[in-house]
């Protein structure tokens, strides 16, 4: 008997995916737990399974496609079995040329092409010169799949030099793939075609500007901040670190083992998660009829990714050494890039950490990831003068601030917590005592 291929949840917080690419095409086997697909969810790249024996009859969503959870996007079933009834259940594809005709998950993406008034210079062509690029771009919109929007962006492909090989003249996947592997023509040279000594070009009328679909984790980044800064009443502390002693022994380990390559971030994890075993009432989330108090220090680590941000979880870093803590945020960050965490890799932390300090921002306030009840935002560590024993001397200065949810910690709470993370951070040696 022919079996559906839903779209599965992949992660807590998915409502549609996109497929990434099949790893099967029809008339091929497939048994039940092989790998069928790898679908982009809101959060990365995952494997979604085959859930029965049979042959992959009919793929109904294809590359660079999203689909809301549950609908059917292939069937499974014997070689020469009638699936026509199957067929006739599954929705009628959306209209590609109608932006207003379908609901914005299912419909493709529509660029808008800039409006250049420039000037070529040189011998350089422009790249393509398909009839149905060039209807759409005169109509002001490129068809394009969030895939292969995404993928353009990545390698600098102008769409509008591109001939959409799908329905309507859409632009997918494969088309961006042929692109890249053609050799790339020179891009025309732009002059002003008013330009004066001394005066900036006289530009008439408004900017260029282009469209591009948001990914499933921009689309979830962005629901989520509206149910954290808005119902989440947040406030602030800030306090100056001096952290000369855990940059000292930062130093020797890495010295005894190059290998370990212990962070100043490695060593705030540990830190933070030696202050929340301290301050249990910190280690919490509002959880609407109770308050919720964990046993262990579950740190979520942000991490920038290509499009947005996630942040891996360390399990129980209470109880871990820094080497252990050094080797999972290093593996953790490395699959989070390649989006290849797994749901229960970036869900469930207690408190979170956002170091920008690597990028020379001196301080910061970041938003609460709901239900955790805060959230520490670390600065750039730096030379600064301070008074010590009425004489003033250098010392290496960070600023942290931590964002709390008021609906569970006060504000003497906090600073009773920030008390006991400035103590340990400025005398590491408490970490083995």
């Amino acid at each position: 008997m022919a079996s559906k291929v839903i779209m599965p949840k992949l992660s807590p917080t998915m409502e549609e995916g996109q497929i990434a690419r099949w790893l099967k095409k029809e008339g091929d086997k497939v048994s039940m737990g092989e790998p069928l697909a790898e679908i982009d969810t809101d959060k990365a790249t995952m494997e979604m399974q085959a859930l029965a024996d049979g042959v992959l009859r009919k793929i109904l969503i294809k590359d660079g496609e999203a689909a809301p959870l549950g609908q059917l996007i292939a069937i499974i079933g014997a070689p020469d079995e009638d699936i026509s009834s199957l067929l006739n259940e599954s929705p009628a594809p959306a209209a590609p040329a109608q932006p207003t005709a379908a609901p914005a998950e299912a419909a493709p993406a529509e660029v808008k092409s800039p409006q250049l008034k420039a000037v070529p210079q040189g011998n350089a062509a422009p790249q393509g010169n398909g009839t149905q690029a060039r209807e759409a771009a005169a109509a002001g919109r490129l068809i394009v799949s969030p895939l292969a929007a995404r993928m353009a962006a990545e390698a600098g492909i102008d769409l509008r030099s591109l001939q959409g090989s799908g329905p309507g003249g859409r632009i997918v996947k494969k088309d961006i793939e042929s692109a890249l592997s053609q050799p790339r023509a020179a891009a025309p040279q732009l002059r002003a075609v008013e330009s004066r000594p001394y005066q900036s070009a006289i530009v008439a009328g408004a900017s260029a500007y282009r469209d591009e679909p948001a990914t499933e984790i921009r689309k979830t980044i962005a629901k989520r901040l509206v149910t954290s800064l808005g119902p989440v009443p947040h406030f602030f502390l800030t306090s100056e670190i001096e952290m000369d002693r855990a940059a000292e022994m930062r130093k020797g380990i890495n010295a005894l083992d190059p290998d370990l390559k212990i962070s100043i971030n490695d060593i705030i994890i540990k830190v933070t998660a030696a202050a929340l075993m301290q301050h249990p009432e910190v280690n919490a989330s509002f959880q609407e009829k109770f308050i919720r108090y964990y046993e262990q220090a579950d740190i979520g680590v942000a991490v920038a990714i290509e499009d947005g941000l996630i942040t891996p979880v360390i399990r129980a870093a209470n109880q871990k050494s820094l080497s252990q803590i050094a080797g999972e945020v290093r593996e953790l960050a490395d699959r989070a890039r390649t989006r290849k965490l797994k749901p229960e890799e970036y869900t469930g932390a207690t408190f979170s950490i956002s170091n920008l300090g690597m990028f020379g921002i001196d301080e910061f306030t970041a938003v609460i990831n709901p239900p955790e009840g805060a959230i520490l935002a670390i600065g750039s560590m730096s030379p600064k003068p301070v008074v010590r024993d009425n004489e003033i001397v250098i010392r290496q200065v960070m600023r942290v601030t931590m964002s709390c949810d008021h609906r569970v910690i006060d504000g003497a709470t906090g600073a009773k917590f920030l008390q006991t993370f400035k103590k340990i951070l400025e005398n590491p040696l408490y970490l083995v005592v």
